[in-house]
C-alpha cells in the first residue's frame, strides 16, 4: 500500500473587477476607483490609512508586486507568500496618527480579519509608515495580541 502526502488544501483567491467592492472596506468605493489605481500604478497612496487599506487589499487580490513597492528599502523582504488556506475577509481601521500630506511619518492601527482553511481568526497591529522619495511607504509593524 502506498502512501499518499496530502495536499494542502486551495482556497480559491476571490475575483475582484475594477466593478467589485473594494476589499479595504470603504463604503460605496469599486475597486478600479479605489485601490485598484493605486496597484496599477496610475496613483499613488495619498495618506498612510490609503496605504494601509490598499495593502490590505493587495493581499486579497495577491498583489505581491505592489505589496514588495510599497514597502520601505531597509525592511523590504525579498519576496511575499500567500498562504493557500488563508481568505482575507474584513477589515477594520481603529485609529490612524499623522500620516497625511502634512507628515513625513504615521501610524495605523487596525484588526484584519480572515479565514484559515474556513476557521475565522484575526490580526490585530499596529504598522508604521514613511514618506521614501515623497511616497507613503510601509516600514514596520507591533503585533497588538
Amino acid at each position: 500500500m502506498s502512501r499518499r502526502t496530502p495536499r494542502p488544501r486551495r482556497t480559491a483567491t476571490p475575483r475582484i473587477t475594477p466593478t467589485s467592492p473594494c476589499p479595504c472596506g470603504l463604503p460605496a468605493a469599486y475597486y478600479g476607483e479605489c485601490c485598484g489605481r493605486f496597484h496599477s500604478g496610475s496613483a499613488a497612496a495619498p495618506t498612510c490609512e490609503a496605504l494601509m487599506r490598499s495593502r490590505y487589499a493587495a493581499f486579497v487580490v495577491q498583489d505581491a508586486a505592489y505589496l514588495l513597492r510599497t514597502w520601505h528599502p531597509e525592511t523590504r523582504p525579498p519576496g511575499v507568500d500567500f498562504d493557500p488556506s488563508m481568505r482575507w475577509v474584513g477589515l477594520e481601521i481603529l485609529e490612524t496618527t499623522e500620516g497625511s500630506a502634512f507628515h513625513s511619518t504615521g501610524t495605523v492601527t487596525f484588526r484584519a480579519h480572515y479565514t484559515d482553511d474556513g476557521r475565522p481568526d484575526s490580526l490585530h497591529e499596529k504598522s508604521r509608515f514613511a514618506r521614501h522619495e515623497g511616497a507613503w511607504v510601509y516600514t514596520t509593524a507591533v503585533f497588538v495580541d
